[in-house]
């Protein structure tokens, strides 16, 4: 059933959602809260549940509003005219009196997505050290939704959460990316802003879709059907649980490493003379142990100077595919249960010693290949001194396994998302929604065309706010570059991206430049939020005079076995960024088999052509999984967007 909000009749709200009448007390939802922000200059909603028939007062900024408690137990109070400032304090009184104090009034701003929206500053508290240090804006404020899903009600509230002010102790829980997006805005408009963090990784386009807009895409609508059956979810899950379970269980009965209760492989003593050596970091599969699963250890003898013994450091190990616990001296000093997070493991200070120290690593594969992510850092640091930990190290298969069975994950079924997080925000009045996602529809990106925009729609209905600015990432470079041009799901999805941007009041962060081939979440995420800033300035805010986009392909003219492309958002000019050429334009005949292309710029525009195909029909521009050295930019710095001129 489809919430509906509803203009005001009687001085009730009226939705068709039925709830328990008889709270007794007046009671709030968790967004209206102790340091909530509410957007400014805009219709804002007060709303929460009574006693049926009971008058609600509420008082903010020198005005008393009244309203009675609908049959239903629901009431509803509209602010207007808010201007951006506080803090203030509201006081909302039944048979009950409940005072908010330190609220906010600016910029609603909803961020959502997947995991790269998900990604914390703690994440990346390293690379951010300084800013995370030096963070004092109590008007930015961040409201966490915590993960849920629900297939059968449009949830009314969110579990517990509240409103936090960003500082440096609670801005490491703020998304990454909405951080910086918000201290981008704050800093020039000097409007409080508030983020309301609804985003979960890994999850698809359609898991935040309502049921709705389902009906344009009949096989998720079949599915979100499915998981309406309580038993068909719990069998699901049991199922995957106790496979999971028994596989783990299997590979710790199994390790060699753990089988010697008293002298385990982490053991300083363990004679690991004569294992077999491999060069780290990389991948087993291509070290002559084989592509196989299981669990393998490795063990590195390392010398400490005397500076670092008694000394706390930190025990960098890049990444690692799939898990991990690390040792030091046989002591365990980190562990990972997955393979994205970068490891950065706190050593104490009395367990490093001056000589010989001892680090251990076991490492799970429970499916593909496993090992230690290459160009990444592996390294001891300590207050003055680092130790490189790439090079040779022992190791040992400990077990081999078959991989694990395959895990579904409830969350990402088409509808769940929605109805858990989204739901219980659309009484709330917004500026608009910043979006990073996609990466998990990349195996079906033709369908991105259409889904996207759907979301776009579905979420401006629901919020019954008007077209809304909705601003997001466009997928980043990740993957190994190739060396021929080819064809590309990521490419494919970006492109779809792309053209969403002819739906009204959109704006698009282009980030092909600052991913990482080897990490599907790049840590830059400062300038991912600079760029969406720069897109909320001219879409949101209505500057005119930013430019808030790199190139953006417009047409092409095709002149004799030459083909000249024109752009949108040139800025104050087009460049090659770093000088030299132009890299990355393929082009193809008739036979739509591209090869790479020499270009130049010409004015605002760009000259591409081949002496392998005299006549020309189509160009592409960064068409891959990772364009690297693609360098089409303008002067403003801004990089061009990946684009086909072909269908």
């Amino acid at each position: 059933m489809k919430i509906i909000k509803k203009l005001f009749m009687a001085f009730c709200l009226s939705v068709l959602v039925v709830v328990p009448a008889g709270f007794g007390q007046v009671r709030l939802p968790r967004l209206v809260s102790d340091g909530m922000v509410l957007q400014r200059e805009a219709r804002v909603m007060v709303w929460g549940w009574a006693e049926a028939g009971e008058e609600v007062t509420l008082e903010f900024q020198d005005k008393v509003y009244q309203r009675r408690a609908g049959a239903d137990g629901r009431w509803a109070i509209i602010l207007s005219g808010l201007q951006a400032g506080g803090p203030y304090t509201m006081d909302i009184s039944a048979s009950n009196h409940i005072t908010l104090e330190d609220i906010m009034i600016g910029d609603v701003w909803v961020c959502s997505g997947q995991s790269n929206m998900v990604l914390p500053m703690e994440r990346v508290k390293y690379r951010y050290a300084d800013e995370i240090a030096q963070c004092d804006y109590p008007a930015i404020r961040q409201f966490l939704v915590p993960m849920r899903y629900d297939f059968n009600t449009p949830q009314q509230d969110v579990p517990g959460a509240g409103w936090v002010a960003a500082n440096p102790e609670t801005v490491l829980q703020f998304s990454a990316t909405a951080y910086f997006f918000a201290k981008e805005l704050y800093e020039k408009y000097q409007a409080p802003i508030g983020l309301i963090n609804a985003s979960v990784g890994g999850s698809p386009a359609e898991a935040w879709l309502s049921e709705g807009a389902l009906k344009e895409f009949p096989a998720y609508l079949a599915e979100a059907k499915r998981c309406k059956d309580s038993s068909y979810i719990n069998r699901i899950k049991n199922q995957d649980e106790a496979a999971s379970q028994a596989w783990y269980r299997t590979l710790d009965q199994r390790d060699e490493g753990l089988k010697d209760k008293d002298r385990p492989w982490y053991d300083p003593a363990c004679d690991a003379s004569a294992w077999p050596v491999m060069e780290l970091p990389g991948y087993w599969a291509d070290k002559g142990l084989g592509p196989v699963n299981g669990v393998v250890w490795f063990r590195k003898e390392i010398e400490a100077p005397a500076s670092m013994a008694g000394q706390p450091a930190r025990l960098v190990l890049g990444a690692i595919v799939d898990a991990d616990r690390a040792y030091i001296n046989g002591e365990l000093v980190g562990t990972t249960s997955y393979q994205y997070p970068p490891r950065n493991y706190q050593v104490p200070g009395d367990l490093l010693k001056a000589g010989k120290n001892i680090i251990v690593v076991r490492v799970i594969s429970n499916s593909g290949r496993g090992g230690f992510v290459e160009n990444k850092p592996y390294e001891l640091i300590g207050r003055e001194q680092t130790i490189d930990l790439k090079g040779q190290w022992h190791y040992k298969l400990g077990a081999t396994m078959n991989p694990l069975p395959g895990t579904t994950f409830i969350q990402y079924k088409p509808l769940g998302l929605y109805n858990g997080m989204i739901a219980p925000l659309l009484n709330y009045s917004i500026k608009g929604v910043i979006w990073y996602q996609g990466e998990s529809n990349t195996g079906r990106p033709r369908e991105y065309y259409r889904l996207f925009p759907a979301l776009i729609a579905d979420w401006r209905s629901q919020w019954e706010q008007g077209d809304f600015p909705f601003l997001y990432v466009q997928l980043a470079n990740f993957m190994a570059a190739k060396d021929q041009p080819s064809q590309s799901n990521w490419a494919e999805l970006r492109e779809a991206q792309r053209r969403t941007l002819a739906v009204a009041n959109t704006g698009m962060a282009v980030i092909t430049d600052i991913g990482e081939w080897n990490d599907i979440h790049p840590l830059n995420k400062a300038d991912v939020g600079k760029r969406l800033a720069l897109a909320a300035q001219k879409v949101a805010y209505g500057d005119n005079e930013v430019v808030y986009s790199g190139p953006m392909y417009e047409s092409m003219e095709i002149d004799g076995n030459k083909i000249i492309l024109a752009f949108t958002h040139t800025g104050s000019g087009l460049v090659a960024q770093g000088g030299g050429e132009l890299k990355h334009f393929a082009i193809a005949g008739a036979d739509k088999k591209f090869v790479w292309a020499r270009a130049k710029i010409k004015g605002d525009k760009v000259v591409v052509w081949s002496d392998e195909v005299p006549d020309p029909v189509a160009v592409r521009y960064a068409w891959a999984d990772n364009p690297e050295g693609a360098n089409l930019y303008n002067k403003e710095g801004l990089p061009a967007s990946s684009f086909r001129t072909d269908e």
